[in-house]
């Protein structure tokens, strides 16, 4: 009996044999298209072909048809029900706030987390010892773990069916962390900048669980016949740039993020990073540490996308590129050209080949419906006639 993803051989369909071929880097007449994560409930009702309140009865179903019905050729990150936590007025009532969601008080391990010296206390009474046991504990032999991992993928893409590619995403990615989503930002940011020795050792210790994880993900990978290529989705910057320092970022946080991602790059994994805000001040320690591609992308904030996609990876070779319409700019605030203009922009200035279209982060509710269609009928376009 065929094992992983050998099991789809000689079934796929044009849109996921599409995103195969791009994902090897090959030429391709066609443009592939990556998912859209519209939270707009009626939307994806509208798309999919569905009755107004299927979503909510039936939200996996409706959301996978939804992705069919786009002409979508690969998708990573599935998170199907992920539009339920939004209404059309933003999060629905009852939606459990985070650190960094507006929650009221931020408690970890039953700690109150009110000043940075909280922050330093639970680091060292809590997640040190439990980053340290994990690391113990974790076997990169571990012959189940890459079973399991492989399952998972096959399940899905069961679900999904020939048509559209799964890619590796949950279960496949570890790497340090800035840990504002446990601490909130104001209380780890301070303690960032008042104890960069604990703020090192965090980095040092989640590297030290990543490297075992990522082996084993990267045997998943292998040994499935996944595609192989994964991308790594950290928000580290804002519009300004960097969240942190970029001086204690090289000096704490690239070696240990390179460190991470060895596994993946010793077994020919391309490794991509997810783009909010500038980051151009990190993308030079980004490819240095091995990442060869680059997703999302807010223009509007000082990404230089164009001078972007002429880089190459730390061998001379081409950058992949998963480009997308606006989610911040083009479609809740643009025209209809406005769309078509910018999907013409990003084929003209992109790479020559890896080149993947969609929109560039999760489209909320209230964005313009017929936007957002037009962005449908824009990705068919480029599919079937690529750059032209």
């Amino acid at each position: 009996m065929a094992k992983g993803f050998a099991a789809f051989d000689g079934a796929w369909e044009a849109n996921a044999r599409l995103a195969w071929d791009t994902l090897a880097l090959k030429p391709t007449r066609g443009i592939p298209t990556t998912w859209l994560n519209v939270m707009d409930h009626g939307l994806l009702e509208q798309v999919a072909g569905y009755q107004a309140g299927e979503y909510k009865r039936q939200p996996v179903k409706v959301y996978r048809d939804f992705q069919a019905n786009s002409g979508v050729s690969c998708c990573d990150q599935w998170i199907p029900e992920n539009p339920l936590t939004m209404s059309d007025q933003g999060f629905e009532p009852g939606t459990d706030r985070g650190a960094t969601t507006g929650a009221d008080r931020i408690v970890v391990d039953g700690m109150v987390i009110d000043s940075p010296e909280a922050v330093v206390a639970n680091m060292e009474r809590h997640l040190f010892p439990a980053l340290i046991q994990t690391a113990t504990e974790l076997d990169p032999d571990d012959d189940g773990a890459v079973a399991r991992l492989i399952e998972q993928e096959v399940e899905v893409q069961t679900f999904f069916g020939p048509n559209l590619l799964k890619m590796p995403y949950e279960g496949f990615q570890d790497f340090p962390r800035l840990y504002y989503d446990r601490y909130g930002y104001e209380n780890y940011f301070m303690a960032y900048a008042l104890y960069p020795d604990l703020i090192a050792r965090s980095f040092v210790l989640q590297a030290d669980v990543a490297v075992k994880r990522n082996t084993i993900a990267a045997r998943a990978i292998i040994e499935g016949g996944l595609p192989r290529v994964l991308r790594s989705d950290h928000d580290m910057t804002d519009s300004r740039g960097t969240l942190a320092d970029p001086k204690t970022l090289e000096a704490m946080w690239f070696p240990q993020f390179a460190r991470s991602i060895r596994p993946f790059l010793d077994a020919g994994v391309r490794v991509l990073w997810h783009c909010d805000g500038n980051v151009m001040p990190m993308v030079p320690g980004l490819i240095a540490s091995g990442i060869s591609g680059f997703q999302g992308f807010q223009y509007e904030d000082g990404v230089d996308y164009p001078a972007l996609c002429r880089m190459t990876d730390r061998d001379g070779g081409p950058l992949m590129i998963w480009a997308g319409a606006s989610v911040t700019r083009t479609l809740p605030m643009g025209t209809k050209d406005d769309v078509v203009a910018e999907l013409k922009w990003l084929v003209e200035h992109g790479p020559p080949v890896g080149l993947f279209l969609g929109a560039s982060s999760s489209i909320t509710p209230a964005t313009n419906r017929e936007n957002v269609r037009t962005l449908i009928e824009g990705l068919a376009y480029y599919r079937e006639h690529g750059r032209g």
